[in-house]
């Protein structure tokens, strides 16, 4: 009986130590946990964890419980918060450069996203946002093309969106684009987007199938258009400081669950979208598609991507990422 309560202490001592060593670290974002940037979240959760053998515990915080996006990536900068999920668009007001990645149809298809965040493109993204915004990229959320929608009338070609008042995230590259299209755009935080649409400040706004149907917008929104202008590319980012505290085997840890996190939440993305548009469909949305994307394809390119190549690194560089994407 003495030994077998040696033993029991024993194991209850290791494993209180091995509790106590234990690290955790809290992921932010702005979405619920049923969305695709909760699909990655979770993943990435049980990849840290099972390559550490639990000895690196994840949390995660969906739906904005650690405030906006932006406000994430300054916690993420200062060592606050460990990782933040948020909007390419909401990183380029510290790291211009990588407004490449949002320009008006710099990317074409799901094969152009994975190529520009993969290999040396995505090294070279990263090395950008080192640099420029003191966040390391750990992995990339694939959330397809963002869909306009609005309350106000089907958009099918240019002149429907005249004077709509469209949301857009604090990035001057957008509200650049809508307002060369003829629309209103508001900047405006995403944890105030459903009430905005809701109480009628903002007509309308834009993110792919999955976000528009999780957040519930098909509950005040009547209408989707499918603009391929820009396809959402969202970083799990962690603070420079941060990760060059950890060990070399955290980094590795980190980096490869990130990568193998990216990679699922791909494959994610091309089955559940279709799935979130048919249910918008069942909600009484109404989806249309473009009579004349080329013009406002046009209009992108004539008018807005001269005016923000300085901005993202200069023409030459833009032009560069586009031939590497083979346009």
């Amino acid at each position: 009986m003495f030994k077998k309560t040696l033993v029991t202490s024993a194991v209850l001592t290791t494993l209180l130590a091995h509790a106590a060593q234990a690290e955790t670290f809290r992921v932010g974002m702005g979405d619920p946990i049923d969305s695709d940037q909760g699909a990655l979240a979770q993943r990435f959760k049980e990849l840290v964890e099972q390559l550490s053998e639990g000895e690196m515990q994840v949390e995660l915080f969906p739906g904005g419980q650690l405030g906006s996006e932006t406000s994430m990536i300054q916690d993420t900068r200062i060592g606050k918060l460990d990782f933040a999920l948020v909007g390419v668009g909401n990183l380029t007001p510290y790291a211009a450069r990588l407004g490449a990645l949002t320009m008006p149809y710099a990317i074409r298809s799901h094969a152009d996203a994975v190529k520009a965040t993969t290999g040396t493109l995505a090294d070279r993204w990263n090395a950008i946002a080192e640099e420029e915004a003191g966040v390391h990229i750990v992995s990339w959320l694939y959330s397809n093309f963002r869909y306009l929608t609005n309350s106000q009338r089907p958009v099918t070609a240019l002149e429907d969106i005249e004077g709509l008042k469209i949301r857009v995230p604090q990035n001057e590259l957008m509200l650049a684009t809508y307002e060369a299209w003829g629309a209103s755009p508001i900047s405006m935080s995403w944890p105030e987007v459903f009430t905005g649409l809701q109480q009628g400040v903002i007509d309308g706004q834009d993110n792919p199938y999955i976000v528009n149907y999780t957040m519930k917008f098909h509950e005040v929104q009547d209408y989707l258009t499918e603009v391929h202008y820009q396809y959402s590319l969202q970083p799990i980012v962690m603070g420079v400081r941060t990760y060059e505290k950890l060990s070399d085997e955290e980094r590795a840890i980190i980096d490869r669950a990130g990568l193998e996190a990216q990679l699922y939440a791909l494959q994610f993305q091309l089955t559940e979208a279709s799935k979130a548009r048919a249910a918008m469909e069942e909600e009484g949305v109404e989806i249309a598609t473009l009579e004349d994307e080329e013009e406002w394809i046009r209009i992108a390119k004539e008018e807005v991507w001269p005016e923000f190549y300085d901005a993202i690194g200069g023409q030459e560089s833009f032009e560069e990422m586009q031939k590497a994407l083979g346009h």
